[in-house]
């Protein structure tokens, strides 16, 4: 690839890192953002929902609206719609302005992950696809290596507000950056709503629909109140708490090389694999809580089979539409994903609240199971079918 391209794609991996840093800032400031307004982690993990239902809501309509403008254009209109609800959710004085302006953020998420992995093949040559989807994903990775850690650090330190403040001085700063690197990409045939059918008559796309909502749901059921478990049910301390999350995201990174070594040669294999070892992390969760060395371990099984299992989805999308619908059907898987997010918060609060914080992980395990079997034998009827 030449310089350029390198350099575009490394500014949708920052932007993935910024955007994702954001999405999951509130999981690891949950008690401080609970403490800051009265209220109890549960109240306050509808944040978590909220946004993610709105992500849900907005994915395709936002993205048939956005169908029509040039892909640069659209991308420095949402980095910027980003960096004000950031410095809003900073100076927001009650928790529902809060989440008012985390809906602001919710309108730019949409519209990002829909575009960004389209985006991301398209600035490259074909034969480079599986590089650029996971660099993009690196992003993700980056962001709970070093964004949800230094966020919940920043937070812990000086107040949650301040973390939001600072993912809006990066939003800006790489505004400025992608307008002068970014190449133009044209759009391409505008999408219509009169498309869609054809995209629901996809089985295979179906197929990783459905999985995504149950794998995703199982999969927040427990993430969304990952920080009071490591500190109620490990028992680990802040310092030791933040490590372990930085542990998840580092194994991300592990994920995502992965992908662009193996996927390729090994789709439906690297898929399973990928989708068995984040069932069987969630399963084993609590099994592995009373011991420091186990619950490390299962982070890092679960950081590097979430990653992998989330671009091999995309990936799975793109491969089954044709190039004029692929971002609308990433919007739509956007938007499920989103879904499960929202799902497996409530859900998680639901769980914990009938049961105890540590039945999240058994409840979203066998959610995830049910994800990945249905996934993985589906996919390979449309294999066969198709040979």
């Amino acid at each position: 690839m030449t310089a350029r391209q390198w350099l575009a794609l490394a500014g949708l991996t920052c932007s993935a890192f910024v955007f994702n840093t954001s999405e999951f800032m509130p999981i690891g400031l949950l008690s401080s953002i609970a403490g800051g307004f009265g209220l109890t982690e549960a109240q306050a993990g509808m944040m978590t929902s909220i946004y993610a239902w709105a992500v849900m809501a907005l994915s395709l309509p936002l993205m048939v609206f956005a169908s029509r403008f040039e892909f640069k254009r659209l991308l420095l209109a949402v980095l910027a719609l980003f960096t004000a609800g950031q410095f809003a959710c900073a100076v927001a004085p009650t928790f529902e302005l809060l989440v008012t302006a985390r809906l602001l953020v919710a309108c730019a998420h949409a519209i990002f992950w829909s575009i960004a992995s389209v985006m991301a093949t398209r600035a490259v040559a074909p034969e480079h696809g599986s590089l650029a989807l996971s660099m993009v994903a690196t992003g993700t990775s980056v962001a709970m290596v070093f964004g949800l850690p230094l966020g919940r650090a920043i937070g812990l330190e000086v107040g949650w507000r301040m973390t939001f403040a600072c993912v809006g001085v990066v939003g800006a700063a790489l505004a400025v950056y992608m307008a002068v690197i970014f190449p133009r990409i044209l759009a391409g045939e505008r999408f219509g709503l009169r498309q869609l059918p054809g995209l629901f008559r996809n089985r295979a796309l179906l197929t990783v629909y459905v999985s995504t909502l149950l794998v995703a749901t199982g999969y927040y059921t427990a993430y969304s109140y990952i920080d009071p478990y490591l500190a109620q049910v490990a028992s680990l301390d802040a310092g030791t708490a933040t490590m372990a999350l930085t542990v998840f995201g580092a194994a991300g990174l592990a994920g995502s090389l992965l992908f662009s070594r193996a996927y390729d040669a090994h789709r439906l294999p690297f898929l399973g694999t990928a989708l068995a070892g984040l069932s069987a992390a969630l399963l084993l969760l609590n099994v592995a809580a009373p011991f420091a060395a186990g619950i490390f371990g299962i982070l890092a099984l679960w950081g590097a089979c979430n990653t992998a299992f989330g671009i091999a989805f995309q990936a799975e999308i793109i491969r089954y539409t044709r190039p004029d619908e692929a971002s609308v059907a990433v919007a739509l898987y956007s938007g499920i994903f989103n879904l499960g997010i929202g799902s497996g918060s409530f859900f998680g609060g639901m769980v914990s609240t009938a049961f105890s914080l540590s039945s999240i992980g058994l409840a979203g395990g066998v959610l995830a199971a049910v994800g990945s079997v249905v996934c993985l034998v589906r996919l390979a009827h449309a294999g066969r079918t198709a040979e």
